[in-house]
């Protein structure tokens, strides 16, 4: 018998884990008053940057002594110029549970050379926390975007520690509650929760961490776009909108539309609602699906954004040529495009639920999924 193809097709079927879809409402014309052709360090170009600088601050409730910067290369960029300005002052304790947290291992390691302790879990579970040294500086993200997998909270990071935290917070800022007296170092990008345009990442320093880069100078030389401080002293500059190298001032532009969307459904907690929303419709199907699993074992440790599914019918007999077979399937369907699980990760696929993300959509897509899933299974 024929598997019937659902009705309704998603609205929006974009549900890439990054770059991630759009707001909503989203219209290039809303971009207009972008100061295009017009120098960055312009007053213009400066009250712009300055502006996503102080209404990021504003909707993640980021304290009044934390600093802000946007620096180059997206959230690597950030996380880099945090790892290659402050790590060495301290033996490092090093956290991955998927391939993101594995690459910056990889960096101190091999790269920097610290003296540095790993410690890492598999795809789907994730690292005790409480069990780190936090006498060390401790490197982890908060979301693992590649295996669905977050921080449930932070409450394992003491509050006295003598060693800094340096959080990977993409696919994580702007959908779940960052706890920044736990967190030194924070990074993320513009392409991610709140869909924005590539190439630009932010850094937010706890006075802790202004305090590392003021007292230390790492042994090794470092490239111009990683150097935060002149003759001992923070570059102040860097966070008041005067940045680094050139940033693409169409891109603040895009940047700035989608937090004034975020403001317009709740902030912060409206935006976690969004995405926990979303999040509902998919733990649903898996609930009622006995064909699919999340990837995430513990449900305290679920992503709320990068949702990773896997599929667990005995009857398939090449879990990675199954799994790319159904994101084809959905993806020439036009219901549901880059859903396929990150090359590193397990056979599987991967769902944006961020809050640019309508319910509607999540819930008309998921009849497909379950369409695709009997088509091949019966192929």
């Amino acid at each position: 018998m024929a598997t019937q193809q659902p009705a309704t097709r998603p609205a929006n079927p974009r549900f890439s884990s990054g770059p991630c879809a759009k707001p909503p409402t989203h219209d290039l014309m809303k971009l207009a008053d972008a100061p295009l052709g017009r120098s960055h360090r312009a007053a213009v170009g400066k009250a712009k940057l300055l502006a996503a600088i102080e209404e990021t601050r504003d909707i993640l409730g980021v304290p009044a002594d934390y600093k802000i910067g946007i620096v180059p290369a997206s959230d690597t960029g950030a996380y880099e110029m945090a790892m290659w300005s402050m790590l060495g002052e301290r033996p490092a304790q090093m956290v991955a549970w998927e391939s993101f947290g594995a690459g910056w291992v990889t960096d101190v390691v091999k790269q920097l050379k610290i003296e540095a302790t790993t410690h890492t879990a598999e795809y789907g579970e994730i690292v005790d926390m409480a069990a780190l040294n936090y006498d060390n500086d401790v490197c982890f993200t908060w979301n693992g975007t590649t295996s669905g997998v977050r921080m449930p909270n932070g409450d394992a990071i003491p509050a006295n520690r003598a060693g800094l935290t340096l959080c990977d917070a993409t696919s994580a800022a702007f959908a779940m509650d960052l706890p920044w007296d736990k967190l030194d170092v924070t990074t993320f990008s513009w392409q991610k929760v709140l869909g924005g345009e590539a190439a630009h990442g932010m850094l937010i320093l706890s006075p802790r961490a202004v305090e590392r880069l003021e007292s230390y100078t790492p042994a090794w030389p470092l490239p111009k776009i990683f150097r935060l401080t002149k003759g001992g002293k923070l570059i102040e500059g860097i966070f008041k909108g005067e940045t680094i190298n050139t940033p693409s001032m169409l891109a603040v532009e895009d940047y700035l539309f989608a937090l004034e969307w975020a403001r317009s459904v709740g902030g912060l907690k409206g935006l976690m609602a969004r995405a926990d929303a979303n999040t509902a419709a998919i733990a649903k199907f898996v609930a009622e699906n006995d064909w699919v699993e999340f990837l995430a074992t513990d449900p305290a440790t679920r992503s709320n954004t990068s949702v990773c599914l896997k599929f667990s019918d005995a009857r398939i007999t090449d879990g990675a040529a199954f799994a790319k077979a159904i994101a084809k399937r959905l993806a020439d369907e036009n219901v549901a495009l880059d859903v396929g699980a990150y090359r590193d990760a397990p056979a599987g696929l991967r769902i944006w639920c961020g809050g640019t993300i309508e319910t509607a959509d999540v819930e008309a897509m998921l009849p497909w999924l379950a369409y695709a899933f009997q088509t091949e299974i019966n192929a």
